[in-house]
């Protein structure tokens, strides 16, 4: 009986013998090991320390500030005097500010969606191959460089004055309508023909974006007789919606940003009859201007809000129309 229990018993787990010049693996890493680590992350930070500064000094500080001036009556000489929610209130009530609201809005709606299929044509004409491609590239993508300079505004507000160059072709076709910039109901296609103008950055994007599109795809539709409105509206338009949701996001803020283009084609203005008064130039007008830098800031994080609004509506739209890789699969 007792033979048998013992046999019944479980076999020992063999012992394993280290050899006598293995060291014993331990849960905590060697002081060695730790100290190298924390000299690395020493390394790091102190690379990263003139980023760090620069966010802490020249972007999270600033943004403070303005929240705790956005909150108070303040003209950059006398003391913050807090007054609560009044600059937001009176805000509001300004008919002004709803003015540039407006102008803000249409110059968004317009200017990008123009803007994003300039972009879009071209880039689907500088794919096929052709002698000459890479500089028609480099013409096309060189607007993007030298749009946003203060010398160029000053050759747009030329170009669309009265009596130039764009005043004298309109009268070429028959339309006499004067210069743009002098036009309460034109100077925001002006704006808008700037930023149009600049649709390199976008293009380039956009190519990208092409480049990755498989040609087996084409094929197939062609085969199965697709037109080539069918092709593109099926196959391109699907295949790059993550590029172009890419660009729609990036130029929808930057149209909100738009300033020293408006300011200098206006002629420091922002007009006619406040017709060019951009949202960013007004709160230039209330914090430079007239001084009220209380009034500018809380202008400013309003802007902050409904461009995090807008960003958001948009990372929402995507789920029904942005098509990527992972879902495919």
């Amino acid at each position: 009986m007792g033979t048998a229990m013992t046999d019944l018993q479980a076999p020992a787990p063999p012992v394993r013998e280290e050899s006598p010049g293995q060291p014993r693996k331990s849960g905590r890493r060697p002081a060695a090991a730790r100290r190298r680590a924390r000299g690395e992350t020493l390394a790091g930070y102190l690379f990263m320390s003139p980023w760090i500064a620069g966010f802490a000094l020249l972007t999270a500080g600033p943004m403070l500030a303005s929240l705790y001036l956005a909150f108070t009556d303040y003209n950059l000489f006398d003391t913050p005097r807090w007054v609560g929610l009044n600059n937001f209130t009176e805000m509001f009530g300004d008919a002004r500010w709803q003015k540039s609201v407006e102008v803000t809005t249409s110059y968004v709606v317009v200017g990008t969606p123009l803007k994003l299929a300039a972009a879009l044509g071209v880039a689907l004409l500088l794919t096929k191959k052709r002698r000459g491609q890479g500089f028609y590239r480099a013409a096309f993508y060189a607007p993007s460089l030298v749009g946003a300079s203060v010398s160029i505004a000053i050759v747009w507000r030329a170009l669309f004055s009265d009596d130039a160059v764009v005043d004298r072709t309109q009268k070429i076709f028959g339309v006499d309508v004067g210069g743009w910039i002098g036009d309460p109901d034109m100077v925001i296609y002006a704006l808008v023909a700037l930023t149009v103008w600049q649709f390199g950055a976008p293009m380039v994007i956009f190519l990208a974006g092409l480049k990755q599109v498989p040609r087996e795809l084409y094929e197939a539709a062609e085969v199965d007789g697709a037109g080539a409105w069918r092709r593109f509206r099926s196959i391109t338009l699907p295949m790059i919606s993550p590029v172009l949701f890419f660009n729609l996001l990036l130029e929808t803020i930057h149209s909100f940003q738009i300033f020293a283009s408006a300011y200098v084609v206006t002629n420091s203005k922002c007009g006619p009859a406040d017709a060019g008064l951009v949202y960013t130039c007004y709160l230039y007008e209330q914090g430079w201007t007239n001084l009220r830098m209380g009034y500018a800031s809380a202008m400013a994080w309003m802007l902050l809000i409904t461009v995090g609004l807008v960003t958001a509506v948009l990372f929402w739209s995507q789920r029904r129309w942005v098509h990527y890789e992972e879902d495919a699969r």
